[in-house]
């Protein structure tokens, strides 16, 4: 199989922060595996949006898309909206993407959720916090 297109969906903000974040986090990604594509995409206030992102994929040259977002938890983006611009409909996780004359298939992954690598990095997110607390 070829290579994986990654869309890293991101909320978007008025504060710079959140869009470096995705930015950040797509070019972690780059750099610690070959097998994804990945673009940042973001859903409102910030660019390139979600759907100039799947414009971006359709000149690609990928044997599938992963739509990732970077989300914590499920809410009206994670359910609605971002499953109606992939054209997916309510609950579905796959369908198909056009691209070069050819159709690939699209998998919409789940938000981050109560994962445990997510537990261990609050553990040392609060580690780090009590460490600067000493002299």
């Amino acid at each position: 199989m070829g290579r994986t297109g990654m869309l890293l969906v991101g909320h978007g903000s008025k504060l710079p922060y959140n869009k470096e974040l995705i930015e950040t986090t797509a070019n972690l990604i780059t750099k610690k595996t070959d097998d994804y594509l990945v673009k940042p995409g973001f859903m409102s206030l910030n660019t390139p949006t979600v759907e100039e992102q799947l414009e971006a994929f359709r000149g690609e040259d990928i044997d599938m898309l992963v739509v990732v977002p970077l989300f914590l938890a499920r809410g009206v983006h994670i359910e609605q909206d971002i499953p109606e611009i992939l054209g997916l409909p309510a609950g579905a996780r796959k369908g198909e993407f056009r691209l070069n004359g050819k159709t690939v298939p699209l998998v919409y992954a789940n938000p981050i959720g109560s994962d445990p690598l997510l537990a261990e990095l609050m553990l040392k997110n609060a580690s780090d916090a009590i460490a600067e607390l000493k002299p």
